[in-house]
């Protein structure tokens, strides 16, 4: 457990995947950098957020909030699988008194008297409402009492620079929402580099801070400075960017090529020093070695000669061997590790343990895995706290004669305490910022409009461009390597489920089956009315005839979403209009469970629309493996369905790549709804509208707009929104959509209709009187959901219309998924001698003026050929 944090603050963010890049805050990697996070805990949280530290326990030091969690085993399972701090109420401490500083209390309010719930582990004041009369009295107390390990979690819209202030009184430690962070600084954003600037103690009078920089494995490559600057330049790059004490800012390896990724940055326990954990590039030194101390030793140097040799081992080699003839290798691990066994003397233990390390790291880098994985994984297993009984395994115990223990009888296990009800303090009201267009111009309303903003495409484009080309060189192994590595289904042997699909994978309730197939045949009806009776046929002048009809593309690679979540809706809404154009070859992409299977109702779609194959991976992988084809994949023509921020970047650069040959739908960003309300509204309908779409996740965004309400009906759709929000599994994700969420009051519903129009919204309400008058006045929308009885769920699912739609404000330019997105037109002329000859003296004009004169001739032969005739 670590004693220090790497930083002075903790980030405090929504639960994952508002951790792949928080909107209009930090992004994912530079919260990484930061190190510490903090999560508060819901049972319908949990599940994500165990998934989460299954994957980055090392990367981050996570603390969690657990108070609403009512299991003991739940509370146990998140400590085991890497959770540093869990904070519970003072009177549930004696449950986990065996976990020591890993568990301490969580007090709330900003009473001073609450101070004496501390514990030697610490303590978390959450809900800290700076402006309160006894803040200061809190501050006086909390700095006599030296209290170590003080985290304070103030409440929502607290200014967080005066916080950070605040705290620092008193050494506690202040959770800070990402939303509020910026990298650098940025207008209404605390920038985390001016925190760290204002923390760190500098005797030097530029106020430079000497920073170590050193690689994974913690070897000192070199000593350099930093400053506020450069650090907050470090944090946006994700670069190693420092200060030249002569030539500004230094970033590393912008001449030389030898680049650094930035993995962390923390201060030493004086404040004195900055530390860059680094991957790097190439060498540090300008010197023919690894770092300013000099080379890499030990472990660190052999993984180095490894991978060298690795990629250059000359052929028939012993090194060349290995990494080639498995078995081989395989029997010198068990060779090496029954000598090691064997060994007596100190000598011989250091011998052999040599020997076995170099056997066991070249298996380790013939499977592409680094001694920082490695490493990782020792550090992930350091937080475990469920103990296994160490005995040894079959064959092996066998041999040594150890007979297999009989297991105890595992004790009962301890009720757990019935949770005491907490009241809602009124400022967590979950509740959007409104803004009245009678008192703030055009031009302000339009900027808090912004969508919450996305990461930077170059960002993404980091990290999916080597999976991408990982896919296209390596084909099925690389896709079904990363559906092990993302979905945990290393069982699976193959990438793809072939039909003809068998019934034990469509096992489903009746009334499921039933809502499927009505869902099925309301799409269909409404995609085949699209469909063009016959070709278009115009005759321009006399005997020329053009002709337009239309052609099914004839592969389609259609992407769901999924993993642990159930979407058979984006399989009805991609795979109907494909079946009904006629697509020859219909292809779904989805991430299997972890067990390797795809959800039954997933594959009862396919069924149900002739899919002859289902691809079993999710992200970037499965888009690259439609777009390019693998040995059991056959490439398609075009790829259509929503995904996240790394699919949708994804389908834009496999679209770009003529290599590819590819198209795809439209690009897309998180879901959004806006809803127009007049006095006729019923609030708990326009509520329940805007929470649809709100819990979706916390990038999503709703905005209502008030037509000449009155501030009490205005209040009674606020009441509506916190008690509905307040009584769904996801609030926590709604929480975090409706901090950048808001309401618009407008006068009247042409002014609605302009605000409407400019925002573009992927799915517009009208909740008004006369709805179906006031559609006329839509220019841009995904979709329109006329009148009190349409909510928006019903195009989600079952009306007819597709949900897969244009967001982020590309309604204004794209069309939703529709039949034609399955179709191609192609053109034809057909000209008789009187038609070529009616329009062949403007062929030859045109052709004369842009000097292309084999186009010329091709009508001026045809032309002499009919006069000499």
């Amino acid at each position: 457990m670590e004693t220090t944090l790497p930083l002075p603050f903790a980030v405090s963010v929504n639960v994952p995947p508002g951790l792949a890049g928080e909107k209009e805050g930090l992004t994912r990697e530079e919260v990484s950098c930061l190190g510490v996070v903090f999560f508060e805990v819901t049972p319908q949280t949990l599940e994500k957020l165990l998934r989460f530290l299954a994957q980055h326990n090392t990367e981050f030091q996570a603390f969690f909030d657990v108070t609403r969690l009512q299991s003991r085993d739940d509370v146990v399972t998140l400590l085991d699988a890497g959770a540093r701090r869990v904070f519970v109420r003072p009177e549930q401490l004696a449950d986990f008194a065996e976990f020591g500083a890993r568990v301490a209390p969580v007090v709330y309010g900003s009473n001073p008297s609450q101070l004496a719930s501390a514990t030697e582990h610490g303590l978390l004041v959450s809900g800290f409402d700076l402006a309160a009369s006894e803040a200061v009295q809190f501050a006086k107390e909390a700095k006599a009492k030296k209290i170590q390990n003080l985290f304070v979690k103030p409440v929502p819209g607290t200014d967080l620079a005066s916080l950070v202030n605040y705290t620092a009184q008193f050494d506690a430690i202040p959770i800070l929402p990402s939303t509020g962070l910026s990298s650098k600084p940025e207008d209404g954003k605390l920038a985390v580099s001016k925190i760290l600037a204002s923390t760190w103690k500098s005797d030097r009078p530029d106020g430079l801070i000497p920073t170590v920089v050193c690689d994974e494995h913690d070897t000192a490559l070199g000593l350099v400075y930093s400053s506020e600057e450069s650090v907050g330049e470090a944090l946006k790059t994700q670069t190693g960017v420092y200060q030249s004490r002569k030539r500004g800012l230094w970033y590393k390896g912008a001449t030389s090529g030898d680049t650094q990724e930035l993995v962390r940055i923390s201060l030493d326990c004086d404040n004195d020093a900055l530390k860059f954990v680094v991957r790097q590039k190439g060498r540090f030194c300008h010197l023919p070695q690894s770092g300013c101390f000099g080379d890499l030793r030990g472990i660190a140097k052999l993984e180095k000669t490894l991978f060298s040799r690795k990629q250059s081992a000359p052929e028939g080699s012993y090194t060349a061997r290995l990494f080639n003839d498995e078995k081989l290798l395989r029997a010198k691990i068990m060779e090496e590790a029954e000598e090691l066994c064997d060994a007596k003397t100190p000598e011989e233990v250091a011998f052999e343990a040599a020997d076995l390390i170099y056997f066991a790291l070249t298996k380790a880098v013939s499977a592409g895995v680094t001694l920082a994985d490695i490493e990782r994984s020792l550090d992930a297993k350091s937080f475990k706290v469920k103990r296994r009984t160490g005995d040894a395994k079959g064959k092996w115990a066998e041999k040594e004669g150890i007979k297999p223990a009989t297991p105890a009888p595992a004790p009962a296990p301890a009720p757990a305490p019935a949770p005491e009800p907490k009241k809602e303090p009124a400022s967590d009201k979950i509740k959007m910022q409104t803004y009245d267009l009678a008192k703030v111009s055009k031009e302000e309303l339009y900027e808090a409009l912004k969508r919450p903003s996305q990461k930077s495409y170059d960002a993404i484009l980091k990290i999916i461009t080597p999976i991408i080309e990982d896919v296209r060189k390596n084909g099925d192994k690389a896709v079904l390597s990363y559906t092990h590595k993302f979905e945990k289904a290393t069982s699976l042997t193959s990438p793809v489920l072939k039909a003809p699909f068998s019934e034990s994978m469509m096992q489903l309730p009746p009334e499921t089956i039933q809502a499927i197939d009505i869902s099925f045949e309301n799409i269909r009806k409404f995609h085949a009315a699209q469909k063009e009776d016959k070709p278009l046929q115009v005759e321009t002048m006399p005997g020329v005839l053009c002709s337009r009809f239309s052609r099914p593309i004839e592969a389609v690679g259609l992407y769901v979403p999924g993993g642990t979540a159930v979407l058979p809706s984006t399989a009805l809404m991609l795979g109907v209009p494909a079946m009904v154009a006629g697509c020859k070859r219909i292809v779904l992409a989805t991430p299997p469970r972890a067990d390797g299977t795809v959800t039954p109702e997933v594959v009862y779609v396919a069924h149900k629309v002739g899919a002859e194959a289902i691809i079993l991976a999710g992200g970037a992988q499965a888009v690259a493996a439609m777009a390019y084809g693998t040995e059991s994949i056959a490439k398609v023509d075009k790829i259509l369905g929503p995904g996240n921020q790394f699919v949708t970047a994804a389908k834009m650069f496999v679209s770009n790549d003529t290599n590819a040959n590819v198209s795809i739908d439209m690009p897309a960003g998180p879901s959004e709804v806006l809803v127009i309300a007049d006095s006729d509204a019923n609030p708990a309908f326009v509520a329940s509208d805007l929470l649809s779409q709100a819990e979706h996740g916390v990038d999503s965004q709703v905005v209502l707009i008030a037509v000449d309400l009155s501030d009490e009906r205005l209040a009674e759709i606020e009441e509506e929104l916190h008690r509905q929000a307040m009584e769904l599994p996801r609030v926590e994700i709604v929480k975090g959509s409706i901090a950048h969420s808001l309401t618009v009051r407008v006068k009247t519903v042409d002014e609605a209709m302009e605000i409407s129009n400019m925002y573009a919204p992927e799915h517009l309400i009208l909740q008004l009187r006369d709805a179906e008058k006031v559609v006329e006045k839509v220019m841009n929308a995904g979709s329109v959901f006329v009148g009190q009885w349409t909510p928006e769920s019903v195009g989600d699912y079952s009306a007819g219309v597709n949900h897969s739609l244009p967001t982020y404000g590309y309604a204004k330019q794209y069309s939703g998924v529709n039949l034609a997105s399955f179709v191609k037109h192609i053109t034809s002329s057909n000209l008789t001698a009187e038609g070529l000859r009616n329009v062949g003296e403007a062929v030859m004009r045109l052709a004369k003026v842009e000097e292309l004169e084999a186009h010329r001739r091709a009508v001026s032969i045809r032309l002499d050929y009919m006069n000499r005739n």
